[in-house]
């Protein structure tokens, strides 16, 4: 199998077990289930939850064990990007090609779309963690993954940095807080899931820490290369960006830098095997879309 062909098929298992969640959910509240599959089901990348269960898979093998919090944190990002969206944030009317949520279905849905899937992120990790520790040492763990996504979700990672992005201007931004905003905004949450499936996978310290720093330099890559795409886009609107700083040739090297960081830092896991992760690093940064 390609690297195409097994990132696809962890795409269907990923989508398949979404679809499943609120799977004929009846009651008063049935239009926030209408909401939130809205968003959760339309498609995407789903490079988070795919990166959670590829690097449980470098030290396990029964991805059951992390296909909740796999689904979690794409619950998460989900309800980042419809939060995202809202007039009181970037006030987009589109989202992969379809209209964002708060346009079918009202800003305050939307905001409650967005709670809602925060909060079921949390109880889907919390029931799986009640169903399926039986030793002290399932509990340690499945916790430990429980907090590494937690603090990556919240005030001190991807909150944190939208905080950063709402309030930085031209005048007031510098490098280093666009930076911070990257590795907050867009660094954490795959530090979350690469770390998550780390900790559940058994891994070492050693190894746990690796994927850490993997998963920042990826994301800091992965950030600038956006930036390279949306340049057209983000100059109309005069966004913010690593381009708000430097050149297209800077940033090209920076995004070189990055990624070299990350394979590099995939070496000292010499005796896994990390071949899916050095395939992703190279599609992510030579992406043109």
């Amino acid at each position: 199998m390609d690297f195409i062909e097994e990132l696809n098929e962890i795409r269907s298992v990923l989508d398949l077990e979404l679809e499943k969640i609120l799977l004929n959910k009846e009651g008063y509240q049935k239009r926030i289930f209408e909401a939130i599959d809205y968003s959760l089901l339309c498609g995407g990348k789903r490079l988070r939850p795919v990166m959670a269960i590829k690097s449980y898979e470098i030290f396990a093998k029964d991805i059951s064990e992390i296909m909740p919090y796999a689904m979690a944190i794409e619950m998460i990002h989900t309800y980042s990007l419809i939060h995202d969206d809202l007039p009181a944030m970037d006030d987009d009317d589109f989202r992969r090609g379809k209209p964002t949520n708060h346009k079918v279905f009202g800003e305050a849905m939307g905001i409650l779309a967005g709670d809602g899937l925060l909060n079921l992120a949390f109880e889907t990790m919390a029931e799986q963690m009640d169903k399926n520790a039986k030793t002290i040492e399932d509990y340690k763990k499945y916790i430990r993954a429980f907090k590494e996504i937690s603090k990556y979700a919240g005030i001190y990672g991807m909150i944190g940095g939208q905080v950063v992005d709402l309030l930085g201007s031209h005048s007031t931004i510098t490098e280093e807080k666009l930076l911070f905003m990257y590795k907050t905004k867009t660094a954490a949450l795959i530090q979350a899931a690469l770390v998550s499936g780390a900790i559940i996978g058994n891994a070492c310290d050693i190894e746990i820490e690796c994927m850490r720093e993997f998963g920042l330099n990826l994301g800091l890559a992965y950030q600038i290369r956006d930036d390279i795409l949306d340049i057209e886009k983000d100059t109309n609107i005069k966004k913010l960006t690593y381009l708000t700083f430097y050149d297209i040739n800077k940033a090209r090297n920076a995004v070189y830098e990055y990624s070299n960081k990350a394979l590099e830092t995939l070496k000292t896991l010499n005796s896994r095997d990390t071949n899916f992760f050095i395939n992703l690093t190279k599609e992510l940064i030579e992406r043109e879309k």
